[in-house]
Parts: structure tokens; C-alpha cells; sequence
């Protein structure tokens, strides 16, 4: 058996466990080849850069020299960095839950040598404890039984690929997909909400932005107040609360507690990105500062701590700092005082829940430290704020000088496509022009570095980029984010004060969307498959439809096309869509709000504004359209009428524009021409009340 191989690797999670005493391979076809030569069974761990259990157990097993030795004697080990493959992650995270088991990371799953998953579990202490028993036993109790009953390890393996491809085959009967079953639902998805603090009832608390996009869309078609008073409750506590970064700005992973206080440190691109969204609109709707002050800040966090030398966004910074769980955001009382002086500290204590005691507490730090956060105060006045900000800037500095969690420095096309169509979409709202330069640099990175063509002339993407190294071929949320990206980024190209390079955008998001089409849908169910038909090294090509922390792909493809047939006046897309989301419809069924993101996407097929702006002088109109809510509408700037798609709804009227003229269209109808602003915005709140249907 060779030695630890994961300094060969580019991912930073993997790079972590290169100097382990486990001899760790990466998921390769000669991996499994190597263990089925030496009829090895497989112990796969599955985690990523910014887990902390992650990092509790390697330092407590992988670092252990004696734990490492049985690891090497009875097993064939294989490290995996589950955003770098998110594929196989799903694969074993679907398998573990088939046997019962509740996820999370790290994911410790036992494969036999073809990498079929027998028995698994999550986080395995390295002494018993609370009545788990210690990793070396289960590792010995599970070579053990693989090697003494063959029969019993079949069987379960049968079971869990039975399993497996019963979730994933389509049913008879389907959610039928019109407005008023969504209307049905959002009551109980609004009675489930947090009155006091937000979010769903319960701890811990997650963003959950599917969630809150179907109860905003709710409130949009019912004309109900509840629905948008909900989304911006949780807004509000998550804003003011200690999930985020008074200081540095950007949210963490989720909250421990129901009142969004103690989060778990992490901070994901790509739940920034979801949330930047859902600030902008609420800043939209409600007017209200905090929510565009959040936006700028995370913007700004990501600028400064996530953005690679070439443009793109990097993945995530992790938990922990010199081995303890948030030590790099908390602080106590006497490091206050020292920085701020006593009197500007207990000012400075009055907003942000500071004090000798502090308000979290644990084995680290017994006698209590503060974490950030302004849930009990009121909002500061100007004058107060005035004398915050400077303070705030005392501990920023001050925190500087830490030593810093880590960045997860990969550059994934899905989260970047996130974050890209997110900076477009909050700049449009918010009147920041710049982060739309800010959107286009990364795209330009996507596209020079991770866009090849393959062997069928086909445009595709790689998933991830870190170090020069690719990792290849691509999957669907690569594509779908992507194509999301583009075109909002094709929409807004014109946008005064953007200032991005001009691209074929659309043409981009056409090549990404047949790439999809080709490579990653089951002819069996019309389903998308995560992996696409040509990745050689996985056991079973699944294709989840359910929400996650990180987008399904059919929403966001679904999203996509109906977006694509309005920029393109090409029918096909829609018929595209409908298609998916007649596939997707029995899953629906069997579980409705876990499909919040399709929902959401349903809501946008019969829902939608097209707003077409035409003509020399029509830079005004552009800009009101734009600057509409970017959840249920589509813009097109076109410059010459000649040049609107044949198959576009306003082409016969747009001949007459003249030099500025804007038509809203929706349900293959458009209004008559608006040749000045008073009469555009008439007529967007006018068709904001229709309503449409499949």
C-alpha cells in the first residue's frame, strides 16, 4: 500500500490531511482498481475545508499514528473534498440516510472494493463517548463483517441501490402545476414561520432562501402582507444578529439557536450570494437602510476576502481559527476595553450586546465572550452611528492582526455563477453599477479558464479550478448557475456605469443550456443527473430534485429557460421548461415544500414581465425596467427594432418605437408602446397584479 497521496492534490481541504499518517488516496477509477486487487474494503471520508467536526476528527484520528495504522491495514482509504465532488458526496449522503442514519459531515461511509456502500456514519469519536463506540473499534467491527459474511454486506448493498433508484425514478401521478395548488401551500409554509424571530421554527436556524423566495413570491400574488412581513423578520434578526459579520461583514453558515445569536462560524459563498438577493428585494419593497447596508458590506467582504488575483470567488473561509471554533470573531470584555477605553466600550456594549460577562459561553472559553450582535438594542441614531463606526473600525483592525480562518481559495463555477447573477441582480435594485464590473470580472475568469470544448464541439465547464488543476467534466448546477450568470448579465450590459467589456452572454447561456440538455438528463425520467454521461467514476448517476443549502440544479435551469425563451423569443426554451417541469412533477408530490426552489421557478413561468426597451434614445426606459424587481421580470434593450427576435410577442409594434419606446409583455401579449418613464412605471405596476397560468 502506498503512502498519503493528497499532496499530489489542489484542493485545500485535501491538502489539510497531507502530512496524516492514514495513507490516503483521492476518488480515482485506480483507487477502486486497488482495492478490488487486494479485495480491500474502502473507507471513504467525505468533508470540505470549512467543516469544523471535520478538522475534530482528523486532529483526534487521522493524526493519530496507532488510529492510522488499523485505517492502513484493513482498508483502502479515500479522501474526498465534497464541493470539489459533489456527485459522489450525494451519492454516499443518499446511501447513509438509506440506512437510516442522520447526514452531516464529516461523512465516514465503508464501500466494498467497486464502491458500493455497505454501512457508514458521520462523525466517529476516537473513544468511546456518550455511548459511541471508538473509531478503531467500528473500523475493526466493520472489516471484520465485510471479510466473515459476504452475504450479510450483498445485502445490504442491494438494499441501498434498491433505495437509491426508487428515489430517483419518477412516479405515475404528478403535482399539478398551476398557481393556485402553490397558493394552497404558502399558508402552511407561513404557518411554520418564526413570529418573534424569524426563519423556520426551531433550532438551528438555516437561511433557507428557497423558502423565503416562495413566501415573497406569496405575498406578490396574494397581495397579502404576512408573507413579505415574514421574509423581512428573518432578514431583520439575521442582519442584526451574530450569523453576521458586524465588523467584516458577510453571513456565517447557519445559527445554532433559534434567535439567529451563536452561529456556526463558516461563511459559504454560496449562501451569500442567495441572501444578497433577498436583501435587495426587501431593501426594494420596505426601503428599509439596513438591508442595503448589509448588502454593500457583504459585497464588500467578498471583494476584500473572497475574491482570487484573476476575479472569481473563492469558496468559503473556514470555522476555525488556531484549532478552536470561532476564536477569530469573538472577544472579551478586557480586549475591549483595551482597544476602545472603558467609556467607548460600554457605548459600544449598549448596541452590541457587550459586556464583562459576555453572551456565549463554552469549554473554550467557560468564562463567557461576546459575539457581536445588535438583537437587544435599538437602532442606533445618526449621531450614535457616527460614533460607532469608528469603534467598529478600532476592532476591525485590531481583528486583522488575529490569525485568520481559512480560505478555501477553489474557484467553483456554481457558486460563482451564484454569486455572479446575485452581485447583477442586487446591483440593478441597490444603483451599484460597479459590482456589476465586479460580476463580469469573475465571468471572465469562468469562461477563459474553465470552459472547454469537448469532443462533440460541445461548450462545457469544468466544476472546479484551484492551483492550474481542473476538475472535469462539469456538473448540472455548473452549467444552470452559469447560465443564470450570463443572462444577467446580458440583460444588464448596457447599464450606465457597469463599464464591462462587451460579450455574447446569450450565446454563452444557449452553448451552457444544449451542453446541459446533452449531457445531463435521464432519458429514463427527464430528470437532470448531476453527473454528467461521461463521468466515468461514479457508481450511479442520481438526480436529486429537492432544495439543499446549495441550489438544486433543476430550479436554477428551470429559472434559466424561462428567462432564455423571453431574451431570445425562441419558444423551444419554454417547451423546455414545461417539460422539466412535468418530470419534476411527481417528486413534488410526495413532497411538496422540500421543492420550494421548482415552485419558485413555477411561479416565474406564469408570472413573468417581459419588458422590451427599444430605440436610440431609450436609456431612461432601460433603466426603470432594470431597476424593477429582477424576481419576476425579464429585460431586453434593443437598440434597432429590426433586431428584436422574430418570434418575441412585441416585434410587429416595436417596428413603430421611433427613437425610444418600451413594451410589457406577458402571456404572449404586450402593451401598447411606453414612450416615457410616468407611463412605463403605470404599466409595471399594472401588470404586476396579473396573474397567469400554464
Amino acid at each position: 500500500m502506498s503512502a498519503n497521496e493528497l499532496s499530489n492534490a489542489a484542493s485545500p481541504y485535501l491538502l489539510q490531511h497531507a502530512e496524516n499518517p492514514v495513507h490516503w488516496k483521492m476518488w480515482t477509477e485506480t483507487a477502486l482498481r486497488e482495492a478490488q486487487a487486494e479485495n480491500k474494503p474502502i473507507l471513504l471520508s467525505v468533508g470540505y475545508a470549512a467543516c469544523h467536526w471535520c478538522h475534530v476528527m482528523a486532529h483526534e484520528s487521522f493524526e493519530d499514528e496507532a488510529t492510522a495504522a488499523v485505517m492502513n491495514e484493513l482498508f483502502v482509504n479515500i479522501k474526498v473534498d465534497r464541493e470539489e465532488r459533489p456527485d459522489i458526496d450525494h451519492i454516499y449522503m443518499q446511501a447513509l440516510q438509506a440506512f437510516g442514519e442522520r447526514g452531516g459531515w464529516p461523512l465516514t461511509m465503508f464501500l466494498t472494493p467497486k464502491g458500493e456502500p455497505f454501512w457508514g456514519g458521520t462523525y466517529f469519536p476516537k473513544n468511546e463517548q456518550y455511548g459511541r463506540p471508538a473509531f478503531v473499534t467500528v473500523l475493526r467491527t466493520v472489516a471484520h463483517a465485510f471479510h466473515a459474511d459476504p452475504e450479510r454486506i450483498a445485502r445490504n448493498v442491494g438494499a441501498v441501490r434498491r433505495r437509491l433508484s426508487k428515489s430517483e425514478a419518477a412516479g405515475s401521478q404528478g403535482f399539478e402545476l398551476t398557481l393556485d395548488n402553490i397558493n394552497q401551500i404558502a399558508p402552511h409554509v407561513l404557518g411554520a414561520m418564526d413570529k418573534a424571530d424569524g426563519g423556520l421554527n426551531g433550532a438551528p436556524k438555516f437561511p433557507n432562501t428557497p423558502i423565503l423566495e416562495l413566501l415573497w413570491r406569496a405575498g406578490a400574488r396574494l397581495n397579502e402582507a404576512p408573507y413579505r412581513e415574514a421574509v423581512r423578520l428573518t432578514l431583520e434578526h439575521m442582519s442584526e444578529g451574530g450569523v453576521y459579520d458586524h465588523l467584516g461583514g458577510g453571513f456565517a453558515r447557519y445559527s445554532t439557536d433559534e434567535r439567529w445569536l451563536v452561529p456556526h462560524f463558516e461563511k459559504m459563498l454560496y449562501d451569500n450570494a442567495q441572501i444578497l438577493e433577498c436583501l435587495a428585494l426587501c431593501h426594494h419593497e420596505f426601503g428599509d437602510d439596513l438591508f442595503s447596508a448589509r448588502a454593500a458590506e457583504t459585497v464588500g467582504w467578498v471583494e476584500r476576502e473572497m475574491t482570487h488575483a484573476g476575479g472569481a470567488f473563492c469558496a468559503s473561509l473556514d470555522a476555525d481559527s488556531e484549532g478552536i471554533e470561532g476564536k477569530f470573531y469573538v472577544w472579551t470584555w478586557d480586549e475591549m476595553v483595551s482597544l476602545l477605553g472603558l467609556e467607548d466600550a460600554r457605548f459600544f456594549g449598549r448596541f452590541y450586546n457587550a459586556s464583562p460577562i459576555g453572551n456565549w459561553a463554552d469549554a473554550h472559553y467557560p468564562g463567557g465572550v461576546t459575539i457581536l450582535n445588535r438583537l437587544e438594542s435599538v437602532r442606533p441614531s445618526a449621531e450614535e452611528e457616527a460614533r460607532l463606526a469608528p469603534l467598529r473600525q478600532i476592532l476591525f483592525e485590531a481583528r486583522e492582526r488575529r490569525v485568520h480562518p481559512g480560505l478555501d481559495d477553489k474557484i467553483m463555477a456554481d457558486w460563482n455563477g451564484l454569486m455572479i447573477a446575485a452581485l447583477v441582480h442586487a446591483a440593478t435594485l441597490l444603483h451599484r453599477p460597479e459590482w456589476i464590473a465586479l460580476a463580469a470580472r469573475a465571468y471572465e475568469f469562468i469562461t477563459s479558464t474553465m470552459e472547454y470544448i469537448d469532443q462533440e464541439e460541445k461548450k462545457r465547464l469544468a466544476h472546479s479550478w484551484r492551483a492550474g488543476v481542473l476538475v472535469t467534466p462539469g456538473l448540472a448546477l455548473d452549467h444552470a448557475a452559469m447560465i443564470q450568470a450570463a443572462l444577467a448579465l446580458h440583460e444588464a450590459r448596457n447599464l450606465r456605469g457597469a463599464s464591462i467589456q462587451s460579450r455574447d452572454y446569450l450565446a454563452d447561456a444557449i452553448g451552457w443550456a444544449e451542453a446541459l440538455d446533452a449531457y445531463h438528463v435521464d432519458a429514463k425520467t427527464g430528470l437532470i443527473c448531476m453527473a454528467a454521461k461521461d463521468a466515468g467514476d461514479v457508481i450511479l448517476r442520481l438526480s436529486p430534485t429537492t432544495d439543499d443549502a446549495i441550489p438544486n440544479a433543476h430550479p436554477v435551469f428551470l429559472s434559466a429557460l424561462v428567462r432564455l425563451a423571453g431574451l431570445t423569443g425562441d419558444e423551444k426554451w419554454l417547451a423546455r421548461a414545461d417539460r422539466l417541469f412535468e418530470a419534476t412533477a411527481p417528486a413534488l408530490r410526495a413532497n411538496v415544500v422540500g421543492h420550494a426552489g421548482i415552485l419558485n421557478a413555477l411561479d416565474l413561468r406564469l408570472r413573468v414581465k417581459e419588458i422590451a426597451t427599444v430605440g436610440p434614445a431609450r436609456a431612461t426606459l432601460y433603466d426603470i425596467a432594470l431597476s424593477t424587481p429582477f424576481s419576476d421580470r425579464i429585460v431586453m434593450d434593443i437598440e434597432r427594432a429590426e433586431d428584436l427576435p422574430a418570434g418575441h410577442p412585441a416585434h410587429a409594434q416595436a417596428q413603430m418605437a421611433g427613437e425610444a419606446a418600451a413594451f410589457v409583455c406577458a402571456e404572449g401579449a404586450c402593451s401598447a408602446p411606453a414612450r416615457d418613464a410616468e407611463t412605463l412605471l403605470r404599466l409595471l405596476r399594472a401588470y404586476s397584479d396579473r396573474i397567469g397560468s400554464i
